[in-house]
């Protein structure tokens, strides 16, 4: 197996592609003004970067408006069923480790009938790259509210407004152990290529919530934060090291209030050596979860790394025991393992 697992792919040194490379002859049926093309425009353009041959890169999807996505990439691909490409992603990935797996899917299709598939390939640590495309809606059905919908939304299937209290998908992979969770916005193209890179290049499973505009059946769901006019007021950038620092004045942070989170303005006492530091690569999660919690109107939307560590795989385990095995007794023999104990031949 590859030492750099999905980084290069193994065996295939440096490769020069272009993103024209990954754009597939299929026409991308997405309706117009879908987030979508925004998602699948930055993806295209950060393979090339990760120095893989095309071979080397599979995509699954589940079902969904964003699992047409492996149609539109140039390499091999996956168009599985409702909720399981996290399943179908682990056997490829345990088959062929040294492959660069990406698993392409939406806040229904994971969080809602995949959410068990979705949750052991997260507490597993497979090393796969986990797109989450969230418009908190059932966009292909036509509409219905979907396990991040808000609460009190009002949509085909709950008229009266919905009385599920929504799915916070980064609170689920942080409860999960997730290795790497990350946030980003189909709007900020920028922000969304670096997010991406940074989770292509993680070893070991990671997880990226993309906030994408369904202009059809949930236009201008995350409008209030992400609209360029009011989005660095309203948003706040996560860097590891840094202060967290927000605002297009770069006038208010956030801080510790004892066990809690807020938010201040800078001056009058106050300064960056006041604010918190955001640490990615603490072991434990717990500033991660905190952050993942915040919500507009009482604070800013968090986008960018919120952790990031490292940890065994569940592929380099696996393939650690294969190999202690075939030490221990062999190389495995198909034909003696059919013919061994009791047979017996019908007539």
């Amino acid at each position: 197996m590859s030492d750099n697992g999905k980084h290069n792919g193994k065996g295939a040194g440096v490769v020069e592609l272009k993103r024209q490379d990954f754009v597939t002859d299929q026409e991308v049926r997405w309706c117009p003004g879908c987030g979508d093309y925004s998602i699948l425009a930055q993806t295209q353009k950060t393979l090339p970067d990760l120095k893989i041959a095309r071979e080397n890169f599979v995509f699954v999807s589940g079902i969904g408006c964003s699992s047409r996505f492996p149609y539109y990439v140039n390499t091999y691909g996956f168009h599985s069923i409702h909720g399981r490409a996290p399943a179908v992603a682990t056997g490829i990935k345990a088959a062929r480790p040294e492959l660069s797996v990406w698993v392409i899917t939406g806040d229904g299709d994971a969080l809602s009938i995949g959410g068990n598939h979705f949750m052991h390939a997260i507490r597993r640590n497979l090393d796969v790259n986990i797109i989450l495309f969230n418009n908190r809606i059932y966009g292909l059905t036509k509409g219905q509210y979907s396990p991040t919908s808000e609460f009190g939304k009002k949509t085909k299937s709950t008229p009266q407004g919905s009385i599920d209290y929504p799915i916070n998908p980064l609170c689920v992979a942080l409860a999960n152990e997730a290795t790497f969770v990350a946030r980003s916005i189909d709007v900020d193209v920028k922000h969304l290529n670096t997010v991406l890179t940074q989770a292509a290049h993680h070893k070991g499973v990671s997880f990226v919530e993309v906030f994408q505009n369904c202009n059809i059946f949930n236009d201008g769901a995350f409008k209030h934060f992400t609209e360029r006019e009011h989005r660095e007021d309203r948003t706040i950038n996560l860097e590891h090291g840094k202060p967290m620092i927000f605002g297009k004045d770069r006038n208010k942070g956030i801080r510790l209030n004892g066990l809690k989170l807020a938010v201040v303005a800078l001056g009058n006492g106050i300064t960056e050596a006041d604010l918190l530091v955001h640490d990615a690569h603490s072991p434990e999660p717990n500033l991660a979860y905190m952050l993942a919690r915040m919500d507009y109107p009482e604070f800013p939307v968090p986008v960018g790394v919120f952790h990031a560590v490292a940890k065994p795989t569940y592929d380099e385990l696996l393939e650690a025991q294969v190999q202690d095995s075939i030490t221990r007794m062999g190389p495995g023999n198909l034909e003696k393992l059919l013919n061994s104990g009791d047979t017996w031949v019908v007539e």
